[in-house]
């Protein structure tokens, strides 16, 4: 019997995970994929909302600047990358003004910090690439950049260390209430728990009319990108939105943590729960409505493009609260922008939940940091000579695109939650995510990632499953 059990190993899931570790009680994540961050959690677009589009009182406008203000601590408590860069939201005429003027007056009244409506001219000294037909655009400078993968990664990796177990490859099939909590039947066998946090994603909804009379709904949708190699990071130094629509915030151009330039989502709403496929007309929708904010973008510097699913909600609302008709079962659900911003925040009220329900008591032994993998290229000279000496997988180039080293990527398997497969890899350490897209490294990975968990290469997977790359061999002769 667990106190709670934790379906989804994404980015809420886990950060609720992490909040709960702190306290007494035995506590597991279930998730149906190999890894931590499978799901929407990793194909997003890695901002850090300053929290002037949710409607003032909203949840959604809470939970955004409490996570906001909560990034610079996290970040440097749970090392992983976060830079505040600021944003702007552009508009094209005079007659689009009352639209900014709307959003500047939801963010006073959100509460969030130094914004600021600036003209033409104040645009285009602080952004020479802003489209020549910008006519002002609201300054948020609390906004951010962050690395999805590993924030999600962090709060996995942190919440294991204080407890918390992960079961991973475990699909849940069906949710009933019993008279000591709740029974999840599995496609690897019954669990049992008093409570169940449901941060389920596209799938919340399916496990929450399981065990309510309440139905909720929600959509798929999906939003493509298109990812620009590292010589096109700098056309510009902060997150470019357009005016925002009923589908969302539109389309964006903004430097990522890692230094690319990253350009999407569109937001189609579709009936499939794994529809991440791209389409060509989703992608031109990207290029033709980046091009209307941002002059010269440089298309042929694309490396890759990638499609996301968002959790949206028929209320446009999170949903984070026990459910009315089926007590210790917590929602954390409609979990869409600025879901990866507010986390921090959602993570706190789903533990606080449970700790007001079960009475948990708080640990006296709880680790609040975690030390993320070595990046040698943030050594000085000397510094890195002395780690090649001590430990010369250090010296080893893998990856030449991202120059990630041997000593990297064993760290990523041989860590809390260590990697599995290809993907596992480079959410840890970016291995595979450079100009040629593991074109060269991924044989060499292929090979450690055998060699560490002593199976044959033809059981090393893309991202689980049956995703294998090498195939139609003898395992023996590998």
């Amino acid at each position: 019997m667990y106190d709670v059990i934790i379906i989804g190993a994404g980015v809420s899931g886990t950060a609720s995970a992490r909040e709960l570790s702190r306290y007494k009680g035995r506590i597991c994540v279930l998730e149906k994929e190999e890894d931590v961050c499978c799901g929407t959690s990793k194909a997003n677009s890695g901002i850090v909302h300053a929290g002037y589009d949710a409607v003032p009182g909203s949840l959604k406008a809470e939970l955004n600047v409490k996570g906001n203000k909560k990034m610079e601590r996290l970040a440097k408590e749970l090392d992983f990358p976060f830079r505040r860069t600021g944003s702007l939201v552009i508009c094209l005429g005079e007659e689009e003004m009352p639209g900014l003027q709307k959003l500047y007056d939801r963010g006073i009244a959100n509460g969030v910090r130094g914004l600021k409506i600036l003209n033409r001219e104040e645009v285009l000294a602080m952004e020479p690439n802003i489209t020549d037909k910008v006519y002002a655009a609201l300054y948020a400078p609390s906004a951010g950049i962050v690395c999805p993968f590993g924030m999600n990664i962090a709060f996995a990796e942190n919440a294991y260390m204080n407890g918390v177990e992960f079961r991973f490859n475990t699909e849940v099939q069906y949710i009933r209430k019993t008279e000591a909590g709740y029974e999840i039947r599995t496609d690897q066998g019954v669990f049992h728990t008093k409570c169940v946090v449901n941060a389920a994603g596209v799938y919340a909804d399916k496990f929450h009319n399981m065990v309510s009379r309440q139905k909720i709904h929600i959509t798929p949708r999906r939003g493509e990108y298109c990812l620009l190699d590292k010589t096109a990071g700098g056309h510009v130094s902060r997150t470019i939105f357009s005016l925002p629509s009923k589908y969302g915030k539109g389309v964006l151009v903004t430097p990522t943590i890692h230094g690319n330039l990253l350009i999407g989502p569109t937001a189609v709403d579709i009936e499939d729960k794994e529809g991440t496929n791209t389409t060509r007309e989703g992608l031109d929708t990207v290029i033709v409505k980046a091009g209307q904010s941002v002059k010269d973008l440089p298309m042929r510097q694309v490396i890759t493009s990638f499609a996301g699913l968002r959790a949206h909600e028929d209320g446009s609302e999170f949903i984070i609260r026990e459910i009315e008709d089926a007590e210790g079962f917590i929602d954390c659900a409609g979990i869409e922008s600025p879901g990866l911003t507010s986390c921090p925040a959602i993570g706190e009220m789903v533990a606080g939940i449970l700790k007001e329900k079960l009475g948990l008591e708080e640990k006296e032994e709880f680790i609040p940091a975690r030390r993320g993998i070595l990046d040698p290229n943030t050594m000085s000279k000397e510094e890195r000579a002395e780690l090649i000496r001590t430990e010369p997988a250090y010296g080893n180039i893998i990856c030449r695109c991202e120059m990630i080293t041997e000593g990297e990527i064993l760290d990523a398997i041989r860590r809390p939650l260590g990697a599995r497969t290809l993907d596992g890899i480079k959410r840890r350490t970016r291995a595979g995510m450079g100009r040629c897209q593991s074109g060269f490294c991924s044989p060499r990975t292929m090979e450690l990632l055998a060699r560490e968990w002593n199976v044959s290469m033809s059981d090393i997977t893309k991202s689980g499953g049956n995703s294998r790359l090498v195939v139609g061999t003898n395992k023996d002769t590998l």
